[in-house]
């Protein structure tokens, strides 16, 4: 047990470091073209994201993507980036902490949370699934009035959580100048990271990290303050 711990500190100290190398090779401050005031629909024009399914959910679905003005127009919406799924620091830090403040984004009138990430939606779906973090409806619940027969009502119980989207070509964070050179951690192009407070899709807040390997800004808690 004890070797197994200290391969799996050795290995995320090995990832932490790939990333701040790779971070090292961009500009020390990244400046994004987007910023507070910017409207993300017009930023990333004809731009779309996919959602996060399983491979038969997008055949069924005919591979259909999602505009941004679907996901942004009349809604208020905390989105972060990330790097990528399956990553250390991503699994670890970034995503659990958006996972268990959901509900205090909804009390605050926030609509949707969203993660999103420069890679196929197939893999998303199994790295949210893993990480017990996607939004879902659950199993049909019954409601029996007696005596039995007179009525039955099923509804779906909601597990509120994280709305995961796929930038599988990385045109979104291209669009937004958001892209980051990781090949040094065998990533190639991905995204910066970063969250964002957006209202009927003009940034309100935006916070991006100094180096893919931190969350010292773009973590829940800061955005939270800021809405």
């Amino acid at each position: 047990m004890a070797s197994i711990i200290l391969k799996r500190s050795m290995l995320m100290k090995s990832t932490v470091e790939s990333l701040r190398i790779a971070a090292s090779s961009a500009a020390s401050r990244h400046y994004a073209s987007v910023s507070a005031g910017t409207d993300l629909v017009s930023a990333a024009p004809d731009v779309s994201l996919q959602k996060a399914r399983t491979w038969d959910e997008g055949v069924s679905s005919k591979f259909s993507t999602t505009p941004l003005k679907d996901i942004f127009k009349d809604k208020k919406v905390v989105i972060f980036g990330l790097p990528g799924a399956y990553t250390g620091v991503c699994s670890v830090q970034h995503v659990p902490g958006y996972k268990k403040n959901v509900d205090k984004f909804k009390a605050k009138g926030i609509d949707s949370v969203i993660c999103v990430a420069v890679n196929d939606p197939y893999t998303l779906n199994a790295w949210a699934e893993k990480l017990e973090a996607k939004d879902a409806e659950q199993l049909p619940q019954c409601h029996y009035k007696y005596p039995a027969g007179v009525s039955l009502k099923k509804s779906l119980a909601r597990r509120y959580g994280i709305e995961f989207y796929g930038d599988f070509d990385g045109s979104f964070h291209k669009s937004l100048d958001l892209e980051v050179d990781l090949s040094a951690a065998l990533l190639g192009p991905r995204s910066h990271r970063w969250s964002a407070y957006v209202v009927d899709g003009k940034v309100k807040a935006l916070n991006i990290e100094n180096a893919p390997s931190e969350v010292k800004v773009s973590g829940a808690d800061v955005i939270l303050d800021q809405i």
